[in-house]
């Protein structure tokens, strides 16, 4: 009997023994499931710290790289604007003669003076093959009346996009902006359209919008070309225009002292001055720099003229008739000595309501957006060859 007691008591004690083993292997598991979990928990902070951190990463290489490029068109600009100071200084330096304590070559003197008059006189080198002339007017379109009477309405003449433009008035700084001429045909006003604020108000209709940038004229007590970019909403450059005592260009717009226009071979303005009153003048303008690359006096008399426009080089000044409600291209200017006025057709514009305050030529459509009076008109032209005269 005490044998089999001994034996009971033993298999208590490694009965016991066990328990407390599998009590303690229990504790230790736990213990671990714990730091498991604890680990896949720090372990999905850290993930999640990460891709933030990686986001924020991304977010900052972009904004770098955006301030990059603006800081390289800043650079470019800079670049521009030194490049047309120099020219200027270098300019100046040919006009004026030497200081009296300076000692210098009459010869030399001399050279100077005739290399400015031969550039004057450089003959114009075409950047296009354009030899198109305005044979006739086909017809005209009346799209609408919005806005005053007076006023300029294109679309970005270097035909990259189908918007049109609305600049209402001879004095603002609201620019109309429409997807297409069938949103601004249907809408009410301009309630499709959306708004553009330039930085200052034009002066005058003598505006166009070329390659995304809207170029308009800023008039205090000079004459100033702006060059606003559409994309960035910011002014990439600005010029004087380099003409003293100027006048308007047209005897029946007194608003517009200088008229931009546009052609296949770029920028142009079109002005007059007090030292050639009775007849307007043309320029070419690099529409990158706005530098003047080169000036003519032509015959058009100011007079009687309402707008112009230039096509492939030559300039067309259009006229009040004699006829009510009518109006003609009465004098021709071409750069290139193609086309005189006795060789170049009567163009006649069909019946009309007032007077033009702008007509601007587009190349892309060969088409003339006109305001008539509050009314935007669209003239179709035909052209032919100069050398068909």
């Amino acid at each position: 009997m005490r044998g089999l007691f001994v034996l009971f008591t033993l298999a208590c004690l490694a009965t016991a023994q066990h328990q407390a083993l599998i009590d303690y292997l229990e504790r230790r598991l736990l213990a671990i499931e714990d730091r498991i979990s604890l680990w896949h928990e720090q372990t999905s902070r850290y993930a999640s710290e990460l891709r933030e951190l990686k986001q924020q990463m991304v977010s900052q290489l972009t904004n770098l790289d955006k301030e990059k490029e603006t800081l390289r068109m800043s650079l470019d600009s800079v670049g521009t604007r030194v490049d047309r100071v120099e020219r200027e200084l270098d300019y100046l330096e040919t006009q004026n003669g030497a200081q009296p304590c300076v000692d210098v070559d009459d010869k030399l003197i001399e050279q100077q003076v005739t290399l400015v008059q031969e550039k004057q006189k450089t003959k114009y080198s075409k950047l296009s093959d354009c030899s198109d002339m305005i044979s006739t007017i086909k017809a005209m379109k009346i799209l609408k009346r919005v806005g005053g009477p007076k006023g300029m309405w294109t679309k970005d003449i270097s035909g990259t996009s189908g918007k049109v433009y609305i600049l209402n008035g001879t004095d603002g700084d609201t620019v109309h902006e429409f997807s297409s001429v069938q949103d601004f045909t249907r809408s009410l006003g301009v309630a499709l359209s959306s708004e553009l604020k330039l930085p200052s108000a034009w002066t005058g209709t003598g505006h166009v919008v070329y390659n995304n940038y809207v170029y308009y004229i800023k008039q205090a007590e000079e004459i100033m070309v702006v060059k606003y970019d559409m994309k960035s909403k910011t002014v990439v450059d600005s010029a004087v225009f380099p003409v003293q005592e100027h006048v308007p260009v047209y005897g029946l717009s007194p608003e517009t002292a200088l008229d931009l226009a546009v052609d296949e071979e770029g920028l142009w303005a079109i002005y007059a001055t007090r030292q050639n009153e009775r007849h307007i003048s043309l320029a070419k303008v690099d529409a990158n720099s706005l530098d003047i690359e080169q000036m003519w006096d032509t015959n058009c008399p100011r007079e009687n003229a309402e707008g112009a426009f230039v096509i492939c080089g030559t300039l067309y000044v259009v006229y009040n008739s004699k006829q009510p409600g009518r109006s003609r291209v009465q004098c021709v200017f071409d750069v290139n000595d193609m086309v005189t006025n006795e060789d170049a057709p009567l163009v006649y514009f069909p019946k009309r309501y007032g007077s033009h305050s702008s007509l601007k030529y587009n190349p892309q459509e060969q088409l003339l957006y006109a305001w008539d009076d509050g009314y935007q008109i669209l003239y179709k032209l035909i052209m032919k060859k100069k050398l068909e005269v």
